[in-house]
């Protein structure tokens, strides 16, 4: 069975939905800090296809989408020796665990949940899925008795309500969950649209020149740089306010380069915006041709398999115990 390391004494679960290939601003701003986490922490990473289901989707395109997630992320930067990686809907104990918890979980209480209220008023056919997920996730959760769940501040109501269910549960039943706590993770350098850089580079963005993606073609991610949206004052100055356009670029060659602002600003002093958009096309892709290469290394071979068989063993038998010692406190048939 796998090892952490001894002298690490803290835990955190992460589960991330299945949504198709990643991009450049998913990278620096959410994998990066990932990867510097594995170090500090017993880390469980899981592929969240359940949660994926919660609104329709293409069956071949997600079944495609969870395989290729792992090895994008394993090809980031994410140590199979330091992580354990896994997909959700492989370990048949989350949701066993959660139909206990549901039972165990007022109608009121998800009903006030925000992201429900927010996506069921755009949808007046959503699924009961929509609505008990929040449940979903606190099995997910209380499953490793894990100590931290890092979230954007926008999550943090759901890492509340695994806190109530499972203090709600230990009150009722005896003690059987540890209580979590929400690590809000500082904010990534966020990386903006290339063609609209006032916002957030997107997958949904109207413009897909403006994003690049992890798995794009090389000669395509030099074009989108090239075109990138700048100004007409030709003087390469961190102001996002007033320079976005620049200041975007700089940021992405920070996060790559690990360079100060003024590093970048210095070097680049009196040359014009097509010298350092190539600098920095050459970066990225320099960058994403060594995460392509390792992508495609994982998803062709049988190391893949290998990593999550292993690693569905040991959370196969995790949420197992924790799902028996459940029943047993339920009064349940064992």
């Amino acid at each position: 069975m796998k090892e952490f390391d001894q002298k690490i004494t803290k835990s955190i679960l992460t589960g991330v939905q299945p949504s198709g290939v990643i991009t450049l601003g998913n990278y620096i701003g959410a994998i990066k800090q990932m990867v510097r986490m594995q170090d500090e922490f017993k880390s469980y990473i899981f592929i969240a296809d359940m949660h994926a289901i919660t609104i329709p989707q293409d069956p071949a395109s997600l079944h495609k989408n969870i395989r290729s997630l792992v090895a994008l992320y394993l090809a980031c930067g994410i140590d199979p020796n330091k992580n354990i990686i896994f997909i959700q809907s492989e370990n048949e104990y989350h949701a066993n665990i959660s139909w206990l918890l549901e039972c165990n979980t007022p109608f009121g209480e998800l009903s006030r949940m925000t992201q429900f209220k927010d996506k069921s008023s755009k949808n007046v056919n959503f699924y009961a899925g929509l609505f008990t997920y929040p449940v979903l996730m606190a099995a997910d959760i209380l499953a490793y008795d894990v100590d931290y769940v890092p979230v954007g501040i926008d999550q943090k109501q759901h890492v509340e309500l695994a806190r109530n269910i499972a203090e709600r549960f230990n009150k009722k039943y005896g003690e059987t969950f540890k209580i979590p706590d929400a690590y809000i993770t500082k904010s990534g350098t966020k990386i903006m649209d290339l063609v609209n850089p006032d916002k957030k580079m997107s997958k949904s963005s109207a413009n897909q020149k403006g994003v690049i993606y992890i798995l794009d073609d090389l000669k395509v991610i030099q074009k989108k740089i090239m075109s990138a949206t700048t100004d007409s004052e030709c003087l390469i100055k961190y102001d996002p306010e007033n320079k976005p356009g620049i200041s975007n670029l700089i940021n992405i060659c920070v996060a790559l380069t690990g360079k100060k602002v003024e590093e970048i600003e210095r070097d680049f002093a009196g040359k014009n915006y097509g010298e350092f958009k190539k600098y920095v096309a050459n970066i990225v892709t320099t960058e994403i041709s060594s995460i392509q290469k390792r992508y495609y290394d994982i998803i062709n071979s049988s190391t893949l398999d290998k990593i999550l068989d292993e690693n569905i063993k040991i959370t196969r038998e995790i949420a197992k115990n924790k799902f028996m010692l459940m029943k047993e406190k339920m009064g349940l048939y064992k």
